[in-house]
C-alpha cells in the first residue's frame, strides 16, 4: 500500500517547495504554521523522525531506544532540506531490505514496514504544509492526492469519508475541520500496526498506556 518510493517522492516534494526560501533564513525562525516549533525545528524534527523510524525498523526493537540523531537547527536551510532527503533515503533503504512482516516499536503500536513508510510519508507531507503556511501563506503547499489517499487508508481508517484526500489527510492529522467533523486537537493518532489489528474502534487522541 505505502511503498519506499513513496516516502523519497514525498521528501521530494518537500524539498521543492520549500527550497524557493532558502535564501530567506529569517523567515525561518518564525513559528511553523500552529506549531510550537519554528521552521527550523520543524524540518528538523522531519529529519529526525524518519531516522528514528529507520533506527527502529533496523533494530527490529520491541521497545523505545535513544533517537539515533538529535539534530541541529540552527545549521543552514539547505542543509536542514538535505538531511529530509538523506533521511528518507535511508528509511527506503531499510524499508526495501526489511520483510514486510517485520515489526518493531512505536508508542503508537508495534508498526510493520508499511506502517513506518506510512508514518514517515506523513511526517513529511504535512510539516511541509505547516511549514509552507508560514513561509509564504500565498504559496500553498498540497501534498499528492493519490499519496494522501492511501496514507488516510493505512494510518487513520476510521477517517470519514470527504472528497478532498488532502484534506482529509490534513483533518486526520489535526490540521483542519471538516463539514460536519471539527478540527482534532493535538493529541490526534494514527494507527501504525498491521490494519488487520485494527478493532474498529476510532483512536483520534492519544492516551497512555495503561
Amino acid at each position: 500500500m505505502i511503498a519506499p518510493a513513496d516516502v523519497i517522492a514525498a521528501a521530494a516534494s518537500c524539498v521543492a517547495h520549500l527550497s524557493p526560501s532558502i535564501d530567506s533564513p529569517e523567515r525561518w525562525d518564525a513559528l511553523a504554521g500552529d506549531l510550537e516549533w519554528t521552521c527550523r525545528q520543524t524540518v528538523d524534527h522531519v529529519a529526525d523522525a524518519l531516522t528514528y523510524y529507520a533506527g527502529n525498523l533496523a533494530t527490529r526493537t520491541p521497545v523505545q531506544r535513544a533517537r539515533l540523531r538529535n539534530g541541529d537547527p540552527s545549521s543552514g536551510i539547505d542543509a536542514l532540506l538535505t538531511g529530509v532527503e538523506t533521511a528518507a533515503a535511508v528509511l527506503a533503504a531499510v524499508a526495501r531490505a526489511t520483510p514486510p512482516d517485520t515489526r518493531a516499536f512505536h508508542r503508537a503500536g508495534m508498526a510493520d514496514v508499511s506502517g513506518f513508510m506510512a508514518m514517515g510519508c506523513a511526517e513529511i507531507l504535512i510539516h511541509t504544509d505547516d511549514i509552507a503556511a508560514t513561509l509564504d501563506p500565498a504559496r500553498s503547499y498540497r501534498g499528492s492526492d493519490e499519496l494522501a489517499a492511501r496514507l488516510v487508508a493505512r494510518l487513520f481508517p476510521w477517517a470519514p469519508a470527504h472528497d478532498d484526500s488532502w484534506q482529509l489527510l490534513r483533518w486526520s492529522m489535526g490540521r483542519t475541520a471538516l463539514p460536519g467533523h471539527e478540527r482534532l486537537g493535538p493529541e490526534w493518532w494514527w494507527f501504525c500496526a498491521p490494519l488487520d489489528e485494527w478493532d474498529g474502534t476510532p483512536r483520534t487522541r492519544w492516551t497512555p498506556p495503561g
